[in-house]
């Protein structure tokens, strides 16, 4: 995998799976952005996807993953923005299609869908995972924005 600056934020439903990803994250070399939160106190997902939507387009960090009860908010929210491809994961196959064939650059996770260690081969094979530059994959990528 290559070193890279990753955004990673969770709610209170996603805060131990966050936790646990970033120790996974940190011990491989890469630079963590956390963006929270930083306990288990009641807080809204919305606020920590936009802040890894923002971080992503402002090239604070290339990628992000975000960590929710179930991912589902977590991903309706981050792509709200534009440029942003984001991508709920419960299996590693998706991971990997998802970074393949779509260029996702958000990962969700459902912290009550996936345990640490599913959680972490999901992280690990989307991080290895390149976009693909086959142009049908380009050409399709290319549609999703409007305009």
């Amino acid at each position: 995998m290559s070193k890279e600056i990753l955004g990673l934020g969770a709610d209170h439903g996603g805060f131990r799976l966050k936790n646990s990803i970033k120790a996974e994250l940190v011990a491989r070399g890469f630079e963590v952005v956390d963006l929270g939160t930083n306990d288990e106190a009641s807080v809204d997902y919305p606020d920590y996807a936009h802040k890894a939507a923002e971080g992503i387009l402002a090239g604070t960090f290339q990628r992000a993953i975000l960590v929710c009860g179930s991912g589902v908010g977590m991903a309706i929210s981050a792509n709200r923005h534009g440029g942003i491809r984001a991508v709920n994961c419960s299996d590693t196959y998706t991971a990997k299609m998802s970074r393949s064939h779509n260029g996702t650059n958000v990962l969700t996770l459902g912290e009550r869908v996936v345990g640490p260690s599913l959680a972490w081969d999901i992280v690990e094979i989307w991080l290895a995972t390149e976009a693909s530059t086959d142009p049908r994959h380009t050409r399709r990528v290319g549609k999703i924005e409007p305009g």
